[in-house]
């Protein structure tokens, strides 16, 4: 498992080398946060599955911040934001509306598309986003939070799962060549 992420994720070397990440190199740097172990692997899925749904573009950088507090890998946590996008977020948000107004209960309404920009200016489809967003209000944001931690728990969960079959596997598989070389 160790070796199939390592191929996939930059190397600490070959990000130190770059200009744009040279000043946070105190922080960003920390041993911790690129090693790859079960602790770290499985705290980053959840970093990158919770901020993942923080809409825009603050999903990454929330997800960096989270990763450095919380000393899990920072390649990972980032690569598994993206299960948002432009494809996923609709339902994703149409889901948290979903669970927000069954936590909130009683009668919320239903759920509204966003305003098309291209039916008026910039400035009135901001403000017809604003009235939209204000109209969506409490059970979106209940929905975002209990979907984002509903994933981040059962991704941390999956992924500690599959570690561990992956480890016992591989002990297995180890023993019966033991036991055919004896």
């Amino acid at each position: 498992m160790k070796k199939l992420l390592k191929h996939y994720l930059p190397t600490h070397e070959s990000l130190a080398r770059n200009r744009w990440l040279a000043p946070f190199g105190n922080t960003l740097f920390h041993p911790r946060l690129w090693h790859l172990n079960r602790h770290s692997v499985a705290g980053a899925v959840a970093v990158g599955l919770f901020c993942g749904l923080i809409p825009g573009p603050f999903q990454m950088p929330s997800a960096a911040c989270c990763c450095m507090l919380l000393r899990v890998n920072l390649p990972l946590a980032l690569l598994t934001t993206l299960y948002t996008n432009p494809l996923t977020i609709v339902p994703l948000y149409l889901l948290a509306f979903s669970i927000g107004a069954w936590i909130i209960g009683g009668e919320v309404g239903q759920f509204i598309a966003p305003p098309a920009l291209a039916d008026q200016g910039l400035l009135a489809w901001a403000h017809s986003l604003g009235d939209w967003m204000a109209h969506l209000g409490q059970p979106l944001v209940i929905g975002l939070i209990a979907l984002a931690a509903g994933l981040a728990m059962t991704g941390y969960l999956l992924t500690r799962l599959a570690w561990r079959t992956y480890l016992v596997r591989s002990w297995r598989q180890r023993r019966l060549k033991r036991k055919k070389s004896s």
